[in-house]
């Protein structure tokens, strides 16, 4: 896209953006005026403007302590916005539709409105605290895959997570919960499936000791991880440091084979932001010619599930995240409509892989869970 695209692309997300705050503002104080006769105006605008666009204030170049200010306030007005904005429409549609077969007056008493609003506060209250407490939960959930007959000379226990998202609101501080859940799973191998960080690397304030947190989770054959689309950008050399410093060996486009039994792959993610320094996805046929021995059964990492056709008659387990499960509802209802898979397990014939999708031990933007949980992923091959 040319830079005269991009602008303009740029200036009608604004516009659009500008215009549904401007339509919640106004649902908003309407609701308010009618609590607070006096209520400041001036006051009332000034604070929302800031809140509503703390979202665009987050990507300008201001001070490391600003900044992180300004992305605590921006992840949480992210949740607000969107169920104030479903809340409003369902709450105005309920009552367009009330007066069209005459359940209410026409006009619209000022009771209706409050009461209306009042729900709207409410719900919307309700749901974001929920949010934010669910995302601070760690679930687990396990899955058995029978593998290619006689190949595994004993069970394996593969940990999954995916989506940390280093670097986003709350992030750090999960960081040690996750690691000890791990570690009590005593897995024989961990699974990073992709967005191990979140966009750039600067973003994480105590690098040094995530890096010990990772490095002491505890297995037989290792950590291994590969790159989703938010893995990339300007920092993308620092991220790769960090991880080998983690003890996490990062395979893009690459293969290793765990104690005989079984080959991992791990596959570079095709739609990084900000690109991965020059690296390219391939074609999965092009890492399997590189292979020696495809007889024994075949791990793939991939964060992104789609095209999982591509794996058909290739690979034996497909291991996944990237969709959060939209993380919050109704996001869901979208990354369902979206995804062939966005959440759990699933296989498409015999001749296709067994693929698990996880939705995330991270979150992105909004630090909250609605209709989705964090978690850890425990898989045991057979």
């Amino acid at each position: 896209m040319s830079r005269v695209g991009m602008i303009f692309v740029v200036i009608v997300m604004l516009s659009i953006y500008g215009g549904v705050n401007y339509y919640i503002a106004g649902k908003i104080y309407q609701w308010l005026s009618l609590v607070f006769p006096y209520l400041n105006t001036r006051l009332y605008i000034g604070i929302y403007i800031f809140a509503a666009f703390s979202m665009i204030l987050v990507f300008l170049p201001l001070p490391f302590v600003v900044k992180n200010i300004i992305s605590w306030l921006s992840a949480h007005w992210m949740g607000i916005f969107i169920y104030l904005l479903l809340f409003i429409v369902i709450a105005n549609l309920v009552i367009l539709i009330g007066s069209m077969i005459n359940l209410i007056p026409n006009p619209t008493p000022e009771s209706i409105y409050f009461y209306t609003g009042l729900i709207v506060i409410l719900l919307t209250t309700s749901f974001v605290t929920y949010g934010l407490y669910n995302a601070n939960q760690i679930k687990h959930v396990s899955y058995d895959i029978q593998m290619k007959e006689n190949n595994l000379q004993e069970d394996i226990k593969i940990v999954l997570i995916s989506d940390l998202h280093l670097g986003a609101v709350n992030s750090e501080k999960r960081l040690k919960n996750i690691v000890k859940k791990i570690n009590q799973l005593e897995p024989d191998i961990v699974s990073i499936a992709g967005d191990i960080f979140n966009d750039d690397y600067n973003a994480i304030q105590k690098p040094e000791e995530a890096i010990d947190l990772l490095s002491s989770i505890k297995t037989k054959y290792g950590v291994y991880g590969s790159l989703g689309n938010h893995d990339g950008g300007g920092t993308f050399d620092d991220m790769v440091r960090f991880l080998e410093r983690s003890n996490i060996r990062l395979l893009s486009d690459e293969h290793v084979i765990i104690n005989d039994e079984f080959i991992l792959i791990g596959r570079v993610d095709p739609s990084p932001i900000g690109g991965f320094k020059g690296l390219q996805r391939k074609e999965i046929a092009d890492i399997i010619t590189s292979i020696d021995d495809t007889n024994i059964p075949i791990v793939v990492m991939d964060h992104t599930p789609t095209k999982l056709e591509q794996y058909d008659g290739i690979a034996d387990l497909v291991l996944a995240g990237h969709t959060h499960r939209g993380q919050i509802f109704p996001g869901n209802l979208i990354t369902n409509a979206i995804f062939e898979v966005d959440y759990g397990y699933y296989q498409k014939d015999a001749t296709s892989p067994h693929v698990i999708v996880s939705s995330g031990v991270g979150t992105w933007g909004m630090p909250m869970r609605v209709g989705s949980n964090n978690e850890i992923v425990s898989i045991t091959l057979h």
